[in-house]
This record gives structure tokens, C-alpha cells and sequence, in this order.
């Protein structure tokens, strides 16, 4: 059942393309992965969709290089409080050009999280309340135990192995430091060993050798910053499930399939 919360938040959606060619987008004609269509709409209309369907969120920011082909998407016309603007070159310099100038909270996805739901969106606000970063995702015994043949990238912590699930929620200028130390690392963002020896020995050791949970991982990376940082497990295991290869596509495309 969805929770509102009292004041809908922003969100940004990141649609912008990676550097080199996508194997995604090979015979397709679109011109940008988000423009891709998959189970009867582009990736980006479907994000859209979800998240304007949410009580939660009030206007929708879209991040990407060619804005101006995403704003004349004819699928997202008669969407209301819709934003679009060009981003920079990379994600962690995008996100910082687009916070608010305040400490207010909003919610960042992907173009490519296309399984998103309402009611991903209300257990993930409404577990992520008063943190001042906030990352979802998903348990591989969650994934597997419905989609056995999907195939992740994992973080192994004790009690656990974890995949992102694409939402995060961030409070506004006060995570600027966090953003400017990813910007420095995020090409190794699919190399779960790199990105945890960034924060340092500690944290490398822990993972290691499965010293602590994720939970109490992320906590101590965001102590580092000052920041309250936390993980919000998600119950449906489609919260994982994004579009980066062809195997994902034929899985999103039954997935919504089933749905309908």
C-alpha cells in the first residue's frame, strides 16, 4: 500500500548516453538508449510514468546530453510538471549542476529503470525518510528466488550479497562532497571491489572478509562525509532488474507481459 508523504519532492531522471557505442541501440534507430523501445514504449516514457504516478514526486527533472531529442518524445506531451536539461559530462557533475540550493530531499533514477513502480517509489521514500543519502537495493536470494536467470552485478557483505536497484535518495547541496568523490571513481561504478577500496582500507577489509553487513558498510562510507548514509532493501526483486543488455530486454519484455 503506497504512504504519501506531506510534500511531494523533486526527481531527476539520468538519461544520458555512455561514452562509446551501445550494443543496446545496434539496428534499433533510436538515437539515444532512453529512446529505446521496449514493451511498446521508450525506456524513458515508461520511467515517467511510474514516477508521475506516484504521490510522492512533484516535478520530474530529465537529465541528458541531447535534451532536445527526449523533449520531442510525442510519449511524454501530456505529462505535467516536466523538466528537461542538458547535462554535463558525467553522472556525479550532472547531479551536482542540478541539486537545489538548499538541503531538500529528491529522488534520483535511471532512463533505463524501467520496471519502476508507484509502489517501489513509497517503500523507498518512506524507509529512506531523514537520511541524508539514501541507496536501494535489492538481495540476490530477493532476485533470484523469482528470476533465476538474471544476471547482476553483486557487493558482498555479510548476510548478504546486494545489487543497486537505480533510486537514491539524496538531501539536497549537503551531499556536494559525496558527489565530487564518486565523480572521481564512478567509471569502476560495475567493479564492486574498486568502488569499496575508495573508502578506504577499512571498508576493503570488511567486505573482504565479511566483517559487517552493507547496511553497516554504507554507514560508515557516509560517516566519512558527515553524511547519514543507509540502504533500503526492496521487497519486489524487479527493483534490480534495469535495461543494459538484450538478456534484460527479453526479461523486461515478459516481465511486462505478465503485468498486463
Amino acid at each position: 500500500m503506497s504512504v504519501s508523504l506531506s510534500v511531494p519532492i523533486p526527481a531527476i531522471i539520468l538519461a544520458g548516453s555512455r561514452p562509446g557505442p551501445d550494443p543496446l541501440l545496434s539496428g534499433s534507430g533510436a538515437a539515444t538508449k532512453a529512446l529505446l523501445r521496449v514493451a511498446g514504449a521508450p525506456m524513458i516514457v515508461h520511467v515517467v510514468r511510474a514516477l508521475r504516478a506516484a504521490p510522492e514526486i512533484g516535478a520530474i527533472h530529465i537529465l541528458a546530453q541531447d535534451s532536445a531529442a527526449l523533449a520531442a518524445e510525442p510519449g511524454l506531451a501530456d505529462f505535467a510538471d516536466l523538466h528537461f536539461a542538458t547535462s554535463g559530462a558525467g553522472i556525479s557533475a550532472s547531479l551536482a549542476a542540478a541539486l537545489p540550493d538548499n538541503d531538500d530531499p529528491l529522488l534520483v533514477t535511471t532512463a533505463d529503470n524501467v520496471l519502476l513502480t508507484p509502489a517501489m517509489v513509497a517503500e523507498f521514500l518512506t524507509r529512506a525518510a531523514d537520511s541524508d543519502v539514501a541507496v536501494a537495493m535489492v538481495e540476490r536470494d530477493v532476485l533470484l528466488a523469482r528470476y533465476p536467470q538474471s544476471r547482476r552485478t553483486w557487493l558482498k557483505f555479510r548476510g548478504g550479497w546486494w545489487s543497486g536497484a537505480n533510486l537514491f535518495r539524496l538531501r539536497g547541496r549537503r551531499v556536494l562532497p559525496l558527489l565530487d568523490f564518486w565523480g572521481r571513481i564512478e567509471r569502476d561504478r560495475k567493479k564492486g571491489l574498486k568502488i569499496v577500496a575508495a573508502f578506504g582500507p577499512w571498508l576493503l577489509l570488511g567486505a573482504l572478509f565479511r566483517l559487517f553487513t552493507i547496511q553497516q558498510g554504507v554507514a560508515r562510507a557516509g560517516r566519512r562525509f558527515g553524511l547519514d548514509a543507509r540502504v533500503v532493501p526492496m521487497r519486489a526483486p524487479e527493483a534490480c532488474i534495469d535495461a543494459d543488455k538484450p538478456s534484460d530486454i527479453e526479461l523486461i519484455e515478459r516481465i511486462f507481459a505478465a503485468r498486463r
